[in-house]
């Protein structure tokens, strides 16, 4: 297997290789930088293109595109709070108020290279585990999927802030979202009447881009100014970023083996991500004052995740058939062109081939954050611009991020509806990412239940990973009620401290 694995690097340094793999690069990048696209939609611009290329050169193409999005997609989340792709939703709770504070440079700089690290963990991870991964991926079943769902939803108390309610029930309203169109385990259409449109459920891109763009473009537009509400450190931010990743590297190395270890179930996919790993670091750090305010662990811990996630989704891509991501069933279709059948048979007929893709997973990480850090500077500058010159740019990308989706007048107006409700609810004071979070889950959380149920009965209960993952969401939740808690009795002791004592002696 090493000389496979050797040989699988000097296959990759063909030069007309190697250009694919940086071609894919540019597009990963390209595609990412405009939200709403992700690696799916920048996948398939090319697959036309791989009929008749050498399997190499076209995985090398294909995976570089699947590597570099999750990078680039950092780029609309720091700088606007756009989620640049369901991978990049978390970033924006601590990017976008450091670029707001004008520390847009530094973060970028912590995402990108965190996001190397974490990319070169997960091609690491996947290289160490192609012999051993079976049994690992055989042991999640539909009781231990629902129940990461289940874990995915404890975190909604971290992103609450001090309004749980209000959290609680904006998680929620994107459960009973989530329940529009099919149902995923009856052929029954619900809340849908007789509107086609709604048949296949509500889309995700617009869900998101309306709930955290549109009222971030009219808040803007209404204060004037720029994005950016003072310029600190523009010049040599990104280097400040970069010491901060570096500092923080047992956070990037324990949220890059979490991100592969979630991304190689399949089903689960890259929406979730980022939002466990954000809730993990904000549950686990001993000061959380910042968090949700442009703590730069916000940023670091979800852009590892999703980077390493690569290496994790793709085992079950080679080795079952199984698309870890809607981006690797792209891969499959890809693999198949070329006449390579996924598969635990990939390990003996095609090792070389999956070396090659674990090699070209690696260097376009080096390559993407490369050129990242290069953009870092110049894109960051944006955020200094009065932002009634980007606007029009931005809504422009927006619309055609939703509009992609199907192409549907719909489209345009569930984007509006979603917008207004963003405004509302950032008006009154509820949070978004539940909301948001509890959409994504939805047709996860009946899927799974309904699979186990009709599977185990109620005996799925007693299953050891049940109770273990069972056991991690309550001790997230309470967690999260004794961290509410005590930021409650800090801050009474902080204003009981403040307040001159002349104002307490005339209290009755």
């Amino acid at each position: 297997m090493l000389d496979a694995f050797v040989d699988a690097f000097w296959i990759l340094l063909d030069p007309f290789r190697l250009l694919m793999l940086f071609s894919g690069v540019a597009i990963g990048i390209a595609v990412g930088i405009l939200p709403g696209l992700g690696g799916l939609m920048g996948m398939a611009l090319v697959l036309p293109f791989l009929f008749g290329m050498d399997a190499y050169a076209g995985v090398a193409l294909l995976i570089g595109i699947a590597a570099a999005v999750p990078s680039a997609d950092t780029f609309p989340s720091v700088l606007m709070g756009i989620p640049g792709s369901s991978g990049s939703q978390a970033t924006i709770m601590d990017g976008y108020p450091m670029a707001r504070r004008g520390e847009a440079a530094r973060a970028l700089g912590a995402a990108f290279t965190a996001s190397l690290i974490g990319g070169l963990i997960g091609a690491l991870a996947l290289s160490a585990v192609v012999p051993f991964a079976r049994p690992l991926i055989l042991a999640f079943g539909s009781p231990e999927l629902f129940m990461l769902t289940l874990l995915g939803l404890s975190i909604i108390g971290v992103l609450s802030g001090n309004r749980p309610l209000k959290g609680m029930l904006a998680a929620v309203a994107g459960l009973a979202i989530g329940t529009i169109g099919g149902a995923p385990v009856a052929a029954e259409y619900r809340f849908a009447g007789d509107f086609l449109y709604l048949y296949d459920g509500l889309s995700l891109v617009i869900v998101a881009l309306g709930l955290f763009a549109l009222p971030e473009i009219v808040d803007l537009l209404a204060r004037g100014g720029a994005i950016a509400e003072r310029a600190r450190g523009l010049g040599h931010g990104w280097i400040h970023g970069v010491r901060d990743t570096l500092r923080h590297k047992w956070l990037v190395i324990r949220h890059s083996v979490i991100g592969v270890v979630i991304g190689a179930i399949p089903g689960m996919g890259s929406s979730i991500i980022d939002w466990v790993n954000y809730g993990i670091v904000a549950q686990t750090s001993k000061d959380r004052s910042r968090f949700g305010k442009g703590d730069v662990r916000g940023v670091i811990a979800p852009e590892s995740a999703n980077n390493a996630k690569e290496g994790g989704v793709l085992m079950p891509t080679l080795l079952f058939g199984v698309p870890g991501s809607s981006a690797m069933a792209m891969l499959l279709g890809a693999l198949m062109i070329f006449g390579v059948q996924p598969g635990p048979q990939m390990l003996t007929r095609d090792l070389d081939l999956v070396f090659v893709i674990i090699w070209s997973l690696a260097l376009a990480n080096v390559f993407g954050t490369f050129i990242c850090l290069l953009l870092s500077r110049p894109i960051a500058r944006l955020t200094f611009v009065p932002f009634h010159y980007i606007a029009p740019v931005i809504i422009v990308i927006v619309i055609v991020g939703a509009w992609q989706e199907t192409r549907h007048w719909a489209d345009l107006a569930f984007l509006l509806g979603f917008g207004l409700l963003g405004w509302l609810m950032k008006r009154s004071g509820m949070p978004r990412p539940p909301l948001l979070i509890g959409f994504i889950l939805s047709g996860l959380a009946e899927r799974y239940l309904w699979m186990s149920y009709n599977l185990y009965d109620w005996e799925w209960l007693t299953r050891p990973g049940v109770l273990t993952i069972g056991a991690l969401a309550v001790a997230l939740i309470v967690a999260s009620v004794r961290l509410k808690r005590n930021t409650s009795q800090r801050a009474e002791a902080i204003q009981a401290a403040e307040t001159p004592e002349t104002d307490k002696e005339s209290r009755p």
